[in-house]
């Protein structure tokens, strides 16, 4: 083969599931409870992180914008939970399974930073404002978590559509 022929070769990917992975998500209800929640999340997000603009705007709407925040880190720890779960039915265990690795370790990431602001909201020690500073920062990684996902999604519809 020529060099020629070597770079007009595609590399090859590994598929994000194996049959068996496949069948087994397919089956398990934690695929559509992580298909319910996602979105759920999404929505809650959107809400709160218009509450938290809001309140950096014109300095109104703390508390609604804390509760928020807090719904929303709620449905994060459900989410991080079920799709733990999903996680070891489909691939045999909870976390780091190679298919979703990097969307894992970020996901620890937004995990912190939310955790970090509970406790940050739990002590009452800091400003308003850092405080919801800190929700904002949470809410980048939850974005960046998020996207990754979605591809991850899209890649699935991909292969699955030629298999």
């Amino acid at each position: 083969m020529t060099t020629m022929e070597r770079a007009t070769i595609a590399p090859e990917v590994r598929a994000l599931y194996s049959p068996q992975e496949r069948l087994r998500r397919d089956q398990t209800i934690w695929t559509l409870v992580q298909g319910l929640l996602a979105p759920l999340q999404f929505l809650v997000f959107l809400l709160s992180l218009a509450l938290v603009l809001r309140f950096f705007y014109n300095g109104e709407g703390f508390e609604f914008a804390t509760w928020s925040v807090l719904a929303k880190t709620s449905l994060l720890y459900l989410i991080m939970i079920t799709g733990a779960i999903w996680e070891k039915v489909v691939f045999g265990q909870y976390l780091f399974a190679p298919a979703f690795f990097w969307e894992d370790v970020v996901s620890m990431l937004v995990i912190a930073l939310h955790s970090l602001y509970l406790w940050v909201w739990w002590q009452g020690q800091w400003p308003e404002r850092l405080q919801l500073g800190l929700a904002l920062a949470a809410y980048a990684s939850y974005v960046f978590n998020a996207g990754q996902f979605l591809l991850k999604l899209r890649q699935a519809r991909l292969q699955g559509a030629n298999t």
